[in-house]
Formats: C-alpha cells, structure tokens, sequence
C-alpha cells in the first residue's frame, strides 16, 4: 500500500557528540478485516450494509491509499462529483503513511512523457489551493505555511528562470552579496513557496473528507477486484502498492532518509540545485535531507547517511552544528519513469470495474498533489457519466 516509513534508535557521530534519534515503531500491520476509523461505520461483512442507506442513483467511490496523493484525491471527488459516495481504504493512515516523512515543500520535481504545461498546471493549481488555506484561518491546523529561501548551484544551470518561476512568489536571480553565503556555489534563486507540515495536512484532509460525510476505513487490499461490486469506481492511489494492486513493475522504490532536527533560528530554506542537500524550516522541526536510493527497499535508518546528511547541511548553515534533538527517518517514495494518471477497466467473468490510476509521483508528490487530484477527479466524473448513461437498446 502507500505507505512505507521507519525510524531508528541512538546513534554517534564521528566528533564524539552523542544524539538521541527518538525511536519509531512503524512496522507493516496486515489487516485482514475491515477496522473502523473515526467517523466510518464498521464493515459487517455485508457489502450492502456499507452505504445501505444511500441514494439509488448514488455512485460509490472507493479510493485505495491513504497519502497526500489518495487523500487529496478523494476530497476532489467528494467536493466535485455530485451524487457520489466516497471511501478512503487502506492498511496504512497518517502518522504511518510515506507522506508523512515528506519535507512538504512545493518546489517541483520534473516527470518524463508528461507535457511541462501539465506539470506545471498541476503546480499551479496545488500552489493556489494552498495559498487560499495560508491565507485562512484554517492555516495553522492544516499545518501551511509560506517560507522563503534559495535554491543555490555549483554550476549555471541550463534554464536560469525555470518554468514554474511565475507560480511562486517573488521569483528573482541571487544577487552577488547573497552568493557570498555560499562560496562553493556560483549562481541562484531566490523565491518565496510554500511548504506543508505533512502530518497535520494529512490529519487536516481527513477531517475535511469526514466532515463531508465520506468514510476511512483500514483494510489492505491485494486485490482491487476485492473491491467489486461493494464500489462502482475504484481510484488507485496506492503508491508503491501499485507493483501489485495494478501489476506494474515500471513501480519501484526511492529511498529517502532525512533528519529531523531543533533548531529554530534557521527561517530560510536552502536547497542545492541538484535537490540532494536541503534545510527546509517548518513549525516544529527542520528537515535536512537527503537521499535517493532507487531500487533500495531498506526501512532502516543507515548511521553514515545521517552522518553525511549532517555534514552536508552544515557546510551550507553552519549554525546546525548546534542543531539538537535529532530524527532519523526513512520513507521510500513511488518512483516511476512517469506518473500513471489514466482510466482502466477492468472486466472479470463479464463484470466490469471502472478504474482510475493517480500514482507514481516519486519526489514530488506534494509539490503537484492537488493539480493530480483535480485531474483524477475528472476522469472520475468521466466514469460516473458513463454509469448513469444508459445503454442502447439492442436492436432485433
């Protein structure tokens, strides 16, 4: 399913300093019984005991995946598609999911085979959602927030003004007395984004979905034909469980461990253009990062990685030598040479299951989330079109 996060115990750094990395129990639960969550009925068994009650020309709505991407997804649908009942399932929900490692800052990350003006459609319209809520004064709860920073090269990048400057803020070339921070580097950006406390935008959502009268429910899926004929239309937003919900090997893991750390004084984002060492400030802690490991399946913190990560960030923001209270966490994103956002139906001893893929995003799901949901969401509207419109009569 979505997600896949660890973390780790007490570790020592080279220079004799000891850190305690507070230590996470995060290990896979396998469910093999529907489980209620707040604010969703329990499964009986019955699959029409699930939404018994509904409408008949109610269209029922599973999303499979629990992350940013499922989540939003499934807020989209319920704010967007009339007449539908949405379902959120899966074995993992927030603090569990991989979203929940995310640094939660919307910088974006570059996808083969889509067309830059989607990519960057779909950064825009997650770059407005969320300044309408730090905007709000549901700000604080959904954990969003603007931060400003610099994004700084080794050497001059091909493209100076990337395509996305006009989304961000302030958008604007490092003077020279900035670059002085940064002797190692000779060219960067200075702009304003936004970034997301992740856990508390993914409790944020949920509470939205199940304001809307949509439900949670904990269930792992292997199967998405399991889901037939409880649901009309299946969303996959499983993430790297798409490897085997959709029998995809094109799916494979990104590892990515990060720490975090206390150090309150660091308020501006730095981030090297090659997107393998940043500082990302948030409410509670910094993020420094980072890696991508393909390939790699490991949920266990590696102490050297750490010790790098370290090093490197304290050669950008040397005042994080006196960073303390230090995490380690791993999370393994769903890497894929693109993302998959498509309809699928899937038809099994003549019944047929409309389904629709949102998955795939690797390192830049946050960054695009809301743009993807949208996109989803209309593919779904499609598929409930096509279930309410009845079929032509056979001719004799």
């Amino acid at each position: 399913m979505e997600s896949k996060i660890r973390g780790n115990a007490l570790n020592k750094f080279p220079n004799g300093k000891q850190f305690c990395f507070a230590s996470e129990s995060q290990g896979t639960r396998l469910a093999s019984h529907w489980k209620t969550r707040v604010g969703a009925r329990a499964f009986s068994g019955d699959e029409g005991s699930l939404l018994r009650d509904r409408p008949m020309d109610t269209v029922r709505v599973a999303v499979v995946g629990a992350g940013v991407i499922g989540l939003a997804t499934a807020m989209c649908i319920s704010q967007q598609v009339p007449r539908c009942s949405v379902t959120v399932i899966s074995d993992k929900f927030t603090p569990d999911t991989t979203s929940d490692v995310a640094a939660g800052i919307l910088i974006p990350h570059a996808y083969q085979d889509i067309p830059v003006q989607t990519q960057k459609q779909w950064f825009r319209e997650t770059f407005d959602h969320l300044s309408a809520i730090a905007r709000s004064p549901e700000a604080v709860d959904a954990g969003v927030h603007l931060v400003s920073g610099w994004q700084i090269f080794q050497s001059v990048p091909t493209r100076e003004v990337p395509v996305w400057a006009d989304v961000v803020l302030g958008f604007r070339k490092m003077t020279e007395a900035e670059l002085k921070r940064f002797p190692q580097h000779v060219f960067g950006q200075a702009f304003t984004t936004l970034k997301c406390e992740t856990s508390a935008y993914l409790s944020w959502l949920e509470n939205r979905i199940k304001a809307s009268g949509s439900l949670l429910l904990t269930r792992r899926i292997e199967d998405l034909w399991e889901l037939q004929p409880a649901f009309d239309v299946v969303v996959n937003c499983s993430g790297l469980g798409s490897r085997q919900l959709a029998g995809d090997p094109a799916i494979s893991p990104v590892r990515g461990q990060v720490l975090q750390v206390r150090a309150p004084w660091v308020k501006h984002f730095i981030r090297d253009g090659s997107g393998l060492t940043y500082i990302y400030p948030g409410v509670s802690h910094v993020t420094l990062g980072g890696t991508r490991q393909e390939g790699d399946w490991s949920l266990s913190p590696d102490a050297e990685i750490s010790r790098g990560i370290l090093s490197r960030c304290c050669a950008l923001e040397p005042s994080l030598h006196r960073a303390c209270d230090i995490k380690e966490k791993v999370g393994l994103r769903p890497g894929r040479p693109s993302v998959r956002l498509q309809k699928e139906l899937l038809v099994r001893g003549g019944q047929r299951l409309p389904v629709v893929h949102n998955y795939g995003h690797g390192s830049g799901g946050v960054s695009v989330h809301w743009g993807s949901a949208l996109e989803a969401t209309r593919l779904v509207s499609e598929c409930v079109q096509d279930l309410r419109t009845p079929a032509p009569a056979s001719k004799l």
